[in-house]
């Protein structure tokens, strides 16, 4: 008897019967398009020096786009629209010089080198000339020391001197003693006087211009953008209209009067009095800017799902591009923060693209989506919720990614992990998928920390899946946690851990998987945790 069992099976296949075969997971062969030499060479070039920092109003972030777009298109995904091709255009706008000029005596001087201004907290200034100005000493209108006691500065251009005056031993004449009283502390102090007071302009003579202008590098290139329209169009400041000037700009304005400029210092020193002096000097200034609208752009590759009933349904798989940009000579790469997001997620579109090719394309349809801004507050997920491409009411699920490359101090020891975040607080199911996907393909340790009500660092706020999730779309966060290297120059591709990155983003890629092909969309059913 127990011969002919054995026989059984032999005798169904001679029969031409056969057992039925286990069905084809088609997200495994996907899922091995994934590779650390793919990541290692997209995130080499994504985050080196040429892209600049990414920074959102520079070329660079348009560059950034447009190589993702580049990639988007070398996979064969067509654009999800002929006339907008991969990109949704953002309108923004900010404030730019139009004319910021200093001359003395027919002498010019450079921007950013003789002087530098903050566009943010002065006014339109058109271009003026002037006979003189008046030196006004720091400044400083207290009862302990005044400049303007015996100055009327309406309508003139003054020069004062930063910080505040001193005594032979070191003590300020204000407080008297070596502690620093407010009008150090705070410029803009004696910017709002002077501006009460009817300066036309202020000049501050600063020792230290070159340190100066590489400290503040990024506040004086940036131009404030902000999205949609123009909230001031007067664009007034509550501040004089002010430029921080070098030593030798000062000597020109002084020429030959030094050594009355010298005995009224000598006069601040030795008895706390202050005398205004004017200097002939033939002075043409201008600091008149405009706003200026900069579109910059999300990136988008969409697949359309293969399954008529589903394909009108959208999985978002979603990562920003922009980063810090660059402060001086220093270059925020940004490698994990989040170049890693971004080229996961261009991995990740790949595998789709793969899936679809060999006629195993997800049910639903998959949105892969780069998103700028999130450096300057959540911009263009913000941009996108509210202008979606999509409906968001046959928007699944937001699936985001900011930062995956890097090992944070608790997991030293352990690389092999990540945390989730947000993934229980609209949608149980969401929460399972994850999970079973996990267990199944990528065994990783799957960490809630900083999915926590009271996390005090806030992290589920503070990504792009955010602004899904307040919408009411069930979204989960993948994270690594941070290093020292977070918001630093040295958050470079070198220290960039690939092993760790493929294996999140397999994990990633099998959870969207999931979540574009079950039968029934996933539901929200959580509420009160958002």
């Amino acid at each position: 008897m127990k011969k002919f069992l054995v026989l059984i099976p032999a005798l169904i296949t001679i029969a031409g019967w056969s057992q039925p075969s286990a069905p084809v997971d088609a997200s495994i062969d996907a899922a091995n398009t994934i590779t650390v030499e793919d990541l290692r060479r997209r995130l080499t070039y994504f985050a080196s020096d040429e892209m600049e920092g990414r920074e959102l109003g520079t070329e660079a972030n348009h560059r950034a786009a447009r190589y993702l777009a580049d990639q988007i298109q070398q996979m064969g995904i067509p654009p999800y629209a002929a006339e907008q091709g991969y990109f949704q255009s953002i309108p923004f706008y900010g404030t730019d010089w139009t004319d910021l000029y200093l001359a003395i005596n027919g002498q010019e001087f450079l921007n950013l080198e003789d002087y530098y201004s903050f566009i943010r907290l002065n006014s339109p200034l058109a271009r003026l000339q002037a006979n003189d100005v008046v030196f006004l000493g720091y400044g400083i209108e207290d009862p302990k020391y005044n400049d303007y006691k015996k100055a009327d500065v309406r309508g003139k251009i003054i020069v004062i001197l930063d910080g505040e005056p001193l005594d032979a031993n070191g003590n300020s004449r204000i407080t008297g003693t070596k502690e620093r009283s407010a009008w150090s502390k705070a410029v803009l102090r004696k910017l709002t006087l002077a501006k009460n007071k009817g300066a036309l302009s202020v000049l501050i003579v600063n020792d230290k211009m070159e340190a100066s202008i590489k400290d503040n590098s990024r506040q004086l290139h940036s131009n404030a953008l902000k999205m949609g329209e123009p909230e001031n169009p007067n664009l007034q400041s509550e501040y004089a209209n002010h430029l921080y000037i070098s030593p030798e700009v000062f000597q020109s304005l002084v020429g030959a009067q030094k050594q009355k400029l010298e005995k009224d210092l000598m006069r601040i020193e030795s008895k706390g009095k202050s005398k205004p002096i004017t200097f002939k000097a033939d002075v043409t200034l201008a600091q008149n800017f405009a706003e200026k609208e900069y579109p910059f752009e999300n990136v988008l590759a969409y697949m359309e799902g293969s399954d008529p009933q589903l394909k009108d349904q959208v999985v978002i798989v979603s990562a920003h591009y922009d980063h810090i940009g660059r402060n001086g000579d220093q270059i925020f790469n940004g490698a994990d923060d989040n170049g890693s997001g971004s080229c996961t997620v261009l991995e990740i579109a790949e595998a789709f693209r793969a899936a679809q090719e060999s006629g195993h394309g997800p049910r639903r349809s998959i949105l892969c989506l780069w998103v700028t801004g999130e450096e300057k507050g959540l911009l263009g997920s913000r941009y996108y919720t509210e202008h979606p491409v999509f409906p968001l009411e046959n928007t699944v699920a937001d699936v985001n990614i900011d930062m995956v490359g890097r090992v944070d101090a608790k997991y030293q020891h352990n690389p092999n992990y990540i945390y989730v975040i947000g993934s229980d607080r609209l949608s149980t199911a969401l929460h399972q998928i994850n999970e079973d996907a996990n267990a199944k393909y990528s065994q990783l340790t799957l960490d809630y920390t900083y999915n926590a009500d009271d996390d005090p660092n806030r992290f589920y706020y503070r990504s792009d899946h955010y602004n899904f999730a307040r919408k009411g779309i069930p979204s989960i966060f993948f994270f690594n946690g941070t290093h020292p290297d977070y918001h630093r120059a040295t958050d470079t591709v070198d220290k960039i851990n690939f092993e760790k990155m493929q294996k999140v983003a397999t994990l990633i890629f099998h959870t969207a998987w999931e979540l574009a092909n079950r039968d029934e969309r996933i539901q929200v059913d959580v509420q009160g945790r958002n």
